[in-house]
């Protein structure tokens, strides 16, 4: 049937182009963003899941923040401990020194003022073995604490963060673990003896603080390689679920083109069938 009322291949054709359209709309979408799903009108599954991912994902990016700021707390007082061992050595050769009934006062005497000043460079070595406010050679420098996963740390109830905790070790002078005291000296055989018992005593204690701390830093370095590869994990799962494929939606962005010249070209032809009516009228 002729009619001027209603072209019907005229309504399909503009329905075939607006098709056309809206697919190559969607197509240029996904180039410029290089995202197949960039909101949850195209896949609210698919953008629901990526968008809890992504939050995962900063969530790692705050854990391996805490755990390489306690990386680096805690490698600053292992460098510091191990120092202090170095030392305490050497307090221990000239404890032995001095206890040798063989020499003089004056080399005691001697030996005793190189005795001091390292003594002495315990207590500044543990003083500079600080990192961003934290202390963990001295006794009022405090711990540190850090994230190692997004997990609660409790079951139930508020959440609770799943840390690690790198304790103080309290090097100082007079301590629990160096048991030199601030002013103990070699100046006499007797002392000398005295002092190689403390000594012996103190490395020992320090041994087991650079132990602690050992194995605390290589917790932390784990902890934080597998953050990293979880987090790289995580990073292309969103990938799986959300990028585009650029080289299939090239081809399809030649194909929609070649379909809206064809869309045009076809809606043309509609538009002109009306005026075939007016053949009859001649």
């Amino acid at each position: 049937m002729l009619s001027v009322n209603t072209n019907v291949g005229a309504m399909a054709a503009l329905q075939a182009l607006k098709a056309t359209n809206q697919g190559l709309s969607t197509t240029q979408s996904r180039i410029n963003t290089g995202l197949s799903v960039s909101s949850t009108k195209d896949d609210s599954a698919s953008f629901t899941i990526a968008q809890t991912l992504r939050g995962d994902l900063g969530g790692l990016q705050s854990v391996s923040s805490s755990l390489s700021r306690a990386k680096s707390v805690t490698d600053v007082a292992v460098a510091g401990a191990e120092q202090i061992s170095d030392v305490v050595n050497q307090m221990k050769s000239l404890a032995y020194q001095s206890a040798d009934a063989g020499i003089d006062q004056a080399s005691r005497d001697a030996i005793n003022e190189d005795f001091k000043a390292l003594r002495d460079q315990i207590t500044t070595i543990v003083d500079s073995s600080e990192f961003n406010g934290t202390n963990l050679l001295k006794a009022s420098g405090g711990s540190v604490t850090a994230l190692q996963s997004l997990q609660d740390g409790t079951a139930g109830g508020t959440w609770d963060p799943d840390s690690l905790t790198v304790a103080n070790q309290g090097l100082d002078l007079g301590g629990t673990v160096v048991t030199v005291g601030a002013t103990d000296e070699i100046a006499t055989q007797a002392t000398a003896q005295a002092m190689i018992d403390t000594l012996e005593t103190t490395q020992t204690n320090l041994n087991d603080s650079l132990s602690t701390l050992g194995s605390a830093s290589r917790q932390i370095d784990a902890q934080s390689e597998f953050t990293s590869k979880l987090s790289d994990v995580i990073e292309a799962g969103i990938g799986n679920l959300v990028d585009a494929d650029l080289a299939k939606e090239s081809a399809k962005l030649q194909a929609l083109q070649t379909k809206q010249q064809l869309g045009v070209q076809a809606l043309s032809i509609a538009n002109q069938a009306p005026q075939t009516v007016l053949s009859l009228f001649r």
